[in-house]
């Protein structure tokens, strides 16, 4: 019945399970920190919300969530350190975007095209409201297309995300057949967000590669680890058909960061906690997540562009 049900939109209206313990799963390799003040092509590298390999050219891409100049950075990148070699602005259907109407968040490289998928989360404030999106690029990022955005997802004056809430996690699924996107908090319309007691429940919504909808599934997030942290989805990856990594992080302004890493499988509603990062080592604000060439799983942090945060990265190993 579930498969039957992938075929047209529907929300699964299943009970919250909570994560299930992790064994060794994961294995920590490598992590390291980009220099503070980097500048490239007259940029500084920073807001480094997501990654990805692009394996026609050898190069990694990884976007940055700057609202006034969004850009993505192309580079090389292995447990060594990181080299930023070009960077190269985003662009909409008419040319630059204007200062503060888009949030680049999460990038992927079309393997049938070669051309960049990306999440981008609109806005809302009491005099805005700019809709999420996700929208394909061409590699020097000028416009190719936008995928429609479903209308429970639109930023509306009582309905839709919350501020900074949207469209964080993106990935390709089933040889690039779908795109899957993880909403960072949860709707308007779906609940409050998280507690101490009781974790928010956020969406992931699966679209063919056209845009025709696809379903979209109830995930169940982790309750608060304090009383005055925030918490949210911010990565999302394809393991295997069927079966998703989600990361989720969480900030308390007198605790620091708590990053862990899930295994998510929403036909079964299942999520199965993996790793808890900071058993590694300690984690800044963790955003991307993907493949290396070998295998190798990449954590990227977004600074922020702030003096009291870093660019971090973080190779581990799955089993």
């Amino acid at each position: 019945m579930l498969r039957r049900l992938l075929l047209v939109p529907v929300l699964l209206a299943l009970f919250a399970v909570p994560a299930q313990a992790h064994g060794a799963d994961v294995r920590f390799l490598t992590t390291f920190v980009v220099p503070k003040g980097l500048v490239v092509g007259g940029t500084t590298v920073g807001g480094i919300s997501g990654l990805d390999y692009d394996r026609r050219t050898k190069k990694w891409i990884l976007i940055s969530d700057d609202r006034v100049a969004p850009r993505f950075y192309e580079g090389r990148l292995d447990r060594e350190a990181v080299e930023f070699t070009a960077v190269r602005s985003l662009l909409g259907p008419g040319g630059p975007y204007a200062p503060g109407t888009v949030d680049p968040e999460d990038v992927r490289v079309d393997k049938w095209t070669g051309d960049l998928l990306w999440s981008q989360e609109g806005d809302r404030t009491p005099t805005t409201l700019i809709d999420p999106s996700v929208q394909f690029s061409r590699k020097d990022g000028s416009f190719r297309q936008a995928l429609p955005t479903p209308d429970a997802l639109k930023m509306k004056p009582e309905s839709g995300p919350r501020q900074n809430q949207a469209f964080e996690g993106l990935t390709f699924a089933l040889n690039g057949t779908l795109v899957v996107t993880a909403l960072e908090g949860p709707l308007l319309q779906d609940g409050p967000p998280a507690t101490e007691a009781k974790g928010a429940t956020s969406r992931v919504v699966v679209q063919t590669r056209t845009g025709r909808p696809v379903a979209q599934y109830r995930y169940q997030q982790e309750p608060l680890f304090a009383p005055d942290a925030s918490t949210g989805v911010t990565a999302i990856l394809e393991k295997s058909p069927g079966v998703y990594l989600t990361l989720e992080r969480s900030y308390s302004p007198t605790l620091g960061n708590k990053v862990r890493l899930f295994e998510y499988r929403p036909l079964q509603n299942k999520k199965r906690l993996l790793a808890d990062i900071g058993q590694f080592t300690k984690p800044d604000n963790l955003e991307g997540m993907a493949w290396g060439p070998d295998g190798t799983l990449w954590l990227v942090s977004d600074d922020n562009f702030s003096p009291t945060q870093v660019t971090q990265f973080i190779a581990l190993a799955l089993r």
